[in-house]
Parts: C-alpha cells; structure tokens; sequence
C-alpha cells in the first residue's frame, strides 16, 4: 500500500510516498481502507519534530495524520461493535503510523459509525477536532441552554465545530476571529463575533459562563484577559496542551471561583464524543467544513496552507475517490 512516511523531522518536503506494507489489526483493531484523512496543526508540529509534550513519544520511521474515515477491511477476533463493510469515522493509534495512507490498523474503541448524511471528506474534517470540541464544550465545559461562551479561533477545525456545540446545547454564542470570517461564523451560528485584529474582547465582553480557547496561536495575554471577563463559577476550558496553566492564571481564575483547565481533563472518550457529533450531524445541527480538498500526492501543499494558521475550517487528504 501507499503511505507517507517521514524519515527525519523537518519542513514539509521530509514527508515521502512509500510502498509500506498493509498493517495487519491487532485483536482489539480494525483494518481501515482509508478515504480520507485531514491536516491539523498538530501534524506539521510532529513533523517538525514535536513540542515538549510530543516530542518524547516521536520515534522514526513515522507516518503522520490525525483523522480518518472510510470503510472496516477486517476486524481483530476482540472487536465486536464493529463489522467489515462499516463506514466509520474516528482516529488512528499515536504514536503509529497516521492517517496519510491506503490502510491503517487502529484500536476499534477510537472509531464510530460514521453520520449517515456525510461523505468520507467530510467525515475525516471533524474526526480530532469533534473529540477536542465536544470535550471543551460538553464535558468539561458542561454548557447549558442560555449560557453566554466565548470560543477563541472560531473559525478554525476546532473552533468552528465549537461554535456549532454551543449552539447546538442552546447557548449565546460568541467568537473572536477576523473581519474576514465574520460572516463566516453567523452562518454557523455564532450570535456575535469579535473581531480580534480590531477590537479588544476583554473591553467589550463580561460575565461570560464559559471561554473556549480554541486558538492556535500560543497567546499568554489572552488567557489573562480571559480570567477578567470571566463570571463568577464560570469554566476555562483550553486546547493548547504544550502550554500548561500557570499558577499565576489559576489564581486568576481561582479569585473569580472559576475554573481553568486544558482539555483531555477526565480523559476524552471517543464513543460519546463521536456518537455525540454524530447525533448532531444527523439532526442538521453540525456540518463538516471543509476548506480545500488535497490529493494524497500534494500533502506537502496542504501542510504549507495550514502552516499559515488562517484556514478556515479543515483542509482534506483525499487517499481515494468516493464511489
């Protein structure tokens, strides 16, 4: 099969088209024919050699990508929520071999059933970051109907399928983005949108029951500002997990009896997380954005594009044509 392999850590051309053998499932995976995967900025973090989090789970050889979907090939003799033939949705074993492949073999607890009213691109756009999201908005930030939450970096993979939770729950939703994705975000169902490049969301913004950071720019400043607007119990809830919480934020945060957390607090469970999304997806209340869709082949293209932190949505790895 055809896969991408990376042999040393660096720019977007250390990832090569190899000939690597099918993987073969373990009793607890599946055997995936793979669609479609995505780029997260996590992906070109890991090529590049990782952060202190990452890097010590890094060993090379390595293939890389985050989401997947397409069709169960074979099934280890544990597995029994899924079948050969199932259309599934989930992300693969890390550290492994990624997604950017024709096959993977991953644990079959990290996959569902994919929602009935999506292709295979759409799918593999919200894989990862539907866990992400539905972990800040649902578990830990445990949103309520009428609830007023902030979601920095709307309009990204993470953020823009956090804008559609909230709303979907029945919150007031606002996000910080720019000018450019403003309208963007209303047709997603944000109830306002703060222009971060123009305007200060700490000096229009108070007593807000629950702030996303969804960013992926590492802004030390915008967790601060974020403790001012805070209500009083309210949750910080940030996806950023190369940086921890300082002790200096915490208390922050603690004078306000708010809460601050980076998500994964708790764990994330796939099933909920995925069967959740699902739920939605089927209901009409969340859709997959897809941004640009790339080819197996210009890989490369796609990591520079995400490298540029301005994508909108997802970009898309399309490893095969649907039928």
């Amino acid at each position: 099969m055809k896969a991408i392999r990376i042999h040393k850590f660096g720019g977007p051309e250390v990832m090569q088209l190899e000939e690597v053998p099918t993987p073969i499932p373990a009793a607890d995976e599946i055997l995936l024919k793979v669609y479609a995967s995505s780029v997260n900025p996590a992906d070109y973090i890991i090529r590049q050699g990782g952060n202190e989090l990452l890097r010590p789970l890094l060993k090379l050889p390595m293939g890389l990508g985050l989401d997947a979907a397409g069709i169960v090939e074979a099934t280890g003799s544990d597995v029994t929520h899924l079948k050969k033939g199932d259309k599934v949705y989930g992300v693969p074993n890390f550290p492994g071999d990624g997604a950017y492949g024709e096959y993977l073999a991953a644990k079959a607890t990290q996959f569902a059933p994919m929602p009935a009213n999506m292709t295979f691109n759409e799918a593999a756009a919200i894989a990862s970051c539907a866990l992400i999201a539905w972990n800040g908005i649902v578990d830990l930030g445990n949103v309520q109907p009428g609830q007023r939450v902030l979601i920095h970096g709307a309009a990204g993979g993470v953020g823009s399928l956090a804008v559609q939770f909230a709303r979907a729950k029945g919150a007031y939703v606002i996000g910080t983005a720019s000018a450019h994705n403003i309208s963007f975000l209303k047709t997603l169902g944000a109830d306002e949108v703060i222009d971060y490049n123009t305007q200060d969301f700490a000096q229009i913004l108070k007593d807000i029951d629950l702030i996303f950071n969804a960013s992926p720019v590492r802004d030390e400043s915008v967790r601060f500002r974020s403790a001012e607007i805070i209500k009083e119990g309210g949750i910080f809830v940030c996806s950023q997990l190369d940086v921890p919480l300082s002790e200096a934020l915490l208390n922050a945060f603690k004078a306000r009896h708010a809460t601050g957390t980076l998500v994964g607090g708790g764990s994330i469970s796939y099933t909920s997380s995925l069967n959740g999304t699902t739920a939605l997806v089927e209901a009409g209340k969340v859709k997959a954005i897809i941004s640009k869709v790339y080819p197996l082949t210009d890989v490369a293209d796609a990591h520079r594009e995400c490298e540029t932190k301005h994508v909108r949505g997802k970009l898309v790895i399309e490893i095969r044509k649907e039928i």
